[in-house]
């Protein structure tokens, strides 16, 4: 099941297939967790430099985790690079690092209730949905509200973030280092594409439940267009789910580098 929401020519282009559907979020959750953390930066509850010690024993082993490769006894380090490590490279470790800082998952589900986005459901960290493949479906979101998601932050509506902290979310997202062959595996080298992904991996019956990326393309003329690509319920293989993602972003960009102004 492929689930799609596009969005361009600021708004007057628009496709959406299956995008109303609930799908695992993974960790594109990242992105979300991240908003809420900066939201909590600009009011004063914590800073980007502000250390936090990372103890042997938080570092999830059989997860996957660039910071406890690199700190296999455990570390210290500042929130701002926590941040880098959890959006750009999707550490699982620094993911639920942040998650315990803001008082868990509830927190962040409570952050986009109060700020009226519909349709995103965050209620468990990384350790937990990775241990139980059913929870993951309890964390979920549609396309269509995933794309609703970049494009109030984008635009920087009701003036959700600071500029220092919108600025540093962007660039984390455009620096992501996972999912290289979906949103930007057909594009033109150097394209500019700020973006998300999860992944679920493949249970024992062969079924996987999340390939996602969502992100803003940026066009050769400055403009952009917001996709969210989700699959789930596949029994494809990795390859496979990945150039769904790339031939359906590689049509979105044929199109609107054509087609917009």
């Amino acid at each position: 099941i492929v689930g799609v929401s596009i969005i361009g020519n600021k708004g007057k282009d628009t496709v959406s297939i299956n995008s109303e559907r609930h799908y695992p979020l993974q960790s594109v959750f990242k992105f979300h967790i991240a908003l809420v953390m900066l939201s909590q930066i600009d009011q004063g509850i914590f800073s980007l430099d502000q250390i936090i010690k990372i103890p042997k024993k938080d570092l999830l082993p059989g997860l996957y985790s660039p910071i406890r490769d690199k700190y296999p006894e455990g570390t210290s380090m500042a929130i701002s690079e926590i941040l880098a490590y959890t959006v750009s490279a999707s550490d699982n470790v620094g993911c639920d690092i942040l998650l315990r800082l803001l008082g868990g998952p509830a927190v962040v589900d409570k952050y986009f209730v109060d700020n009226n986005f519909k349709d995103v459901a965050i209620k468990f960290n990384e350790e937990q949905q990775q241990d139980n493949w059913n929870l993951q479906f309890q964390n979920w979101t549609t396309p269509k509200a995933a794309n609703e998601v970049l494009e109030a932050f984008y635009y920087n509506r009701k003036k959700l973030l600071s500029k220092k902290s919108y600025d540093f979310i962007w660039k984390l997202m455009i620096e992501t280092e996972t999912g290289k062959k979906r949103l930007k595996g057909q594009l033109p080298a150097n394209t500019i594409v700020a973006h998300k992904t999860g992944s679920s991996g493949t249970n024992k019956e062969g079924l996987t439940a999340a390939v996602n990326d969502i992100g803003i393309v940026f066009l050769p003329n400055g403009q952009y267009y917001f996709i969210s690509i989700f699959i789930t319920d596949s029994k494809e293989n990795a390859a496979t789910n990945e150039k769904i993602i790339s031939n359906i972003s590689k049509a979105a960009w044929d199109y609107f580098t054509k087609n917009t102004k």
